[in-house]
């Protein structure tokens, strides 16, 4: 196994970083130092300097600049500096996904898979490219033409959470890229190594195309010196927001009274539920994974298991003879399931449900421990928790983001329904049944009322082409795959009059003699 040196000097990093990038120039920043700490063992990785005001303020201005030419390159070469950039990241998925598992805890398969994401999407994009289609629409009037076009947007500003310290920002970035916006990213501070081995990794490729610095740009530093001037800057259209309902509220609110846009990616309660009819086997490997991936600190995890009255015992022991079998520790080494929580305060949060879920009528009925021991006296380790809960408890209503999933019992299908889209959450669901009856309703109106909802399959792991996003106190965004490009661009209606009059729409008469 690589030291930690080596993966940080092969990334281009040194112990202490500088925390505002403008595609291959990086500032000499002036805000405080902050360290990041590897939750597998508490040691301390590297260090940041903070992005001051001052900083962010070159930072945006140079965007800005930037934009101007940008948005004028041919949308399919745009493509192809894209292209460009997911061979680059191709070079180096190993070693950013080493960094990645060491600063956020992710095991090696996840992390190299989250890396993947950014590869994939960049393939994604350069099709896209080719593809910025509008539409033309047969006008009411005579010897008219009007159809409709999609221009670059400008900056645009990109806030990631902790769990998917790259891909989400590469769903964002590279479909803004081909759009013709630039883009400033604001990292999660717990994964700011991460973000900065990424932009050092695209920085050679922007350098052999020429093109000028602030087409891609990162400000790392705290909510007040950078998150609430990008949320507030009105050269900033759009905002792309991923973490809690609370921060998203908040950034809605603010981008929304200077009339800006956002794309927010908020909280999952996410359910599973499971019938009488399903393959029990399919569905414990699912919610394995969904339930104990990431160390359930995925927006998707699944948090509740809908389980059918006759399907409820056996479902529970099936799941804790797979709960058994998870190894919990280091997730660098080969053979572990899952590895720490990002931190302390994360435990605490879980332990603190745990207790409120007793307190309201539920029991755990596998796991929660908080583990002691060797690597284990971090206190970031814990043992993945299965509890049963009635559909009123009213914690069953909050994400807890950590790795406990709740079983409810249900009698009717419609019953189920109504548990799943009973939280004001509303991202991922799913459903386990071989019944074409059942799969169609809960796909149909009159069912799961999530952004996205599977058949057969988990909650998590979605694939980049389709639309991820959710409905209710998820937030409403679209990002990555379908027609999500749309949201990076401005939409123009255009109407053009060849004839030698000027009729009116809706058969006005309006003139003089």
């Amino acid at each position: 196994m690589k030291t930690i040196h080596a993966i940080l000097e092969e990334l281009g990093l040194s112990e202490i970083n500088p925390g505002a990038g403008m595609g291959g120039a990086w500032r000499e920043c002036s805000g405080d130092l902050i360290e990041s700490v590897s939750p597998i063992d508490g040691r301390v990785i590297a260090r940041v300097r903070q992005t001051s005001a001052h900083d962010y303020e070159q930072v945006t201005a140079r965007a800005c600049e930037a934009f101007l030419q940008w948005r004028m390159m041919p949308a399919p070469r745009r493509g192809e500096l894209v292209r460009q950039i997911g061979n680059a990241v191709r070079t180096r998925k190993r070693e950013l996904g080493m960094l990645l598992s060491l600063e956020v805890g992710k095991i090696r398969a996840e992390a190299e898979g989250e890396v993947q994401e950014m590869i994939d999407i960049c393939d994604f994009a350069v099709g896209q490219s080719r593809m910025l289609y509008g539409l033309s629409m047969h006008s009411e009037r005579p010897m008219h033409r009007m159809y409709e076009q999609w221009h670059p947007l400008g900056p645009v500003g990109v806030i990631t959470a902790f769990n998917f310290p790259v891909a989400v920002w590469a769903w964002n970035a590279m479909m803004a890229l081909v759009a013709g916006d630039t883009v400033i990213w604001k990292p999660s501070s717990k994964a700011c190594l991460t973000a900065i081995a990424a932009m050092k990794i695209i920085d050679p490729v922007l350098q052999e195309n020429g093109l000028s610095q602030g087409i891609l740009n990162i400000v790392i530093g705290n909510r007040k010196e950078v998150g609430e001037l990008l949320l507030a800057d009105r050269r900033v259209p759009l905002v792309s927001a991923t973490g809690s309902v609370a921060m998203g509220r908040y950034a809605g609110q603010v981008v929304a009274s200077r009339l800006g846009s956002t794309l927010l990616e908020l909280g999952g309660n996410n359910a599973v539920i499971v019938t009488a009819k399903a393959d029990l086997d399919l569905a414990v490997r699912a919610i394995l994974f969904g339930a104990v991936g990431t160390a359930g600190q995925r927006c998707t995890t699944i948090r509740r298991i809908i389980a059918h009255r006759d399907i409820f015992t056996p479902l529970a022991e099936f799941l804790i003879r797979a709960y058994g079998q998870v190894k919990i520790g280091n997730p660098m080494e080969d053979g572990v399931l899952m590895g720490p929580l990002i931190e302390r305060e994360a435990v605490h949060t879980m332990q603190k449900a745990l207790k409120t879920l007793e307190s309201q009528g539920g029991r755990i009925i596998y796991g929660g421990e908080v583990l002691s021991g060797g690597i284990y006296d971090t206190g970031t380790y814990v043992t993945p928790c299965i509890c049963e809960a009635r559909h009123d408890c009213p914690i069953i209503q909050e994400e807890t983001f950590a790795p406990i999933v709740y079983m409810i019992p249900y009698d009717t299908l419609d019953e189920a329904i109504r548990y799943n889209n009973g939280v004001p959450q509303g991202l991922s669901s799913s459903i386990f049944t071989s019944d074409v009856g059942e799969s169609e309703l809960f796909l149909s109106h009159q069912g799961s009322d999530c952004g996205i909802a599977n058949v057969n399959i988990g909650t998590s792991g979605a694939e980049i082409g389709g639309a991820f996003g959710g409905e209710k106190d998820t937030g409403g965004g679209r990002e990555s795959g379908s027609d999500a490009w749309k949201a990076y661009m401005r939409r123009q209606t255009n109407t053009i009059n060849w004839s030698r009059d000027m009729p009116l729409a809706q058969g006005i008469e309006f003139g003089v003699e």
